[in-house]
């Protein structure tokens, strides 16, 4: 495969990845409101070709073995928020707040568990 058919490859796939679709999910219709999930999407990738001479002493290698490539992409979606539509207000909710609310609340119990198994630690049994 060619150099520009890895890249045309890829641009089709990211084409149809990347749409408002993937962003904001399928509508979902309840007890009078109707909640329209939101995502971050974030996209990377890259690709590395080149040519040499395979060959040792002088010799040339096989012309087809001495050309290589490589590429490599990954996608995050991750979930943000949601838009609140009801008949008085459309409001969107973020759930990056709690998300880091908790993170903070574990890594507090965290560190209180680090430091009594310390403090465990360190207490040295009595004389007898």
């Amino acid at each position: 495969m060619t150099p520009q058919n890895i890249f045309k490859t890829i641009s089709e796939r990211l084409q149809t990845a990347a749409t408002v679709k993937t962003v904001y999910g399928d509508p979902v219709v309840a007890e009078g409101k109707t909640i329209i999930p939101v995502a971050r999407v974030r996209f990377g990738f890259g690709a590395g070709f080149g040519e040499g001479d395979t060959g040792g002493e002088g010799v040339s290698g096989n012309a087809e073995a001495d050309k290589g490539g490589g590429g490599g992409g990954g996608v995050e979606v991750r979930p943000v928020g949601f838009i609140e539509i009801t008949p008085g207000e459309t409001r969107y909710v973020s759930i990056e707040g709690r998300r880091t609310a908790a993170r903070l609340a574990f890594l507090g119990l965290l560190a209180a568990f680090l430091l009594l198994m310390r403090r465990s630690k360190r207490v040295e049994p009595k004389a007898k």
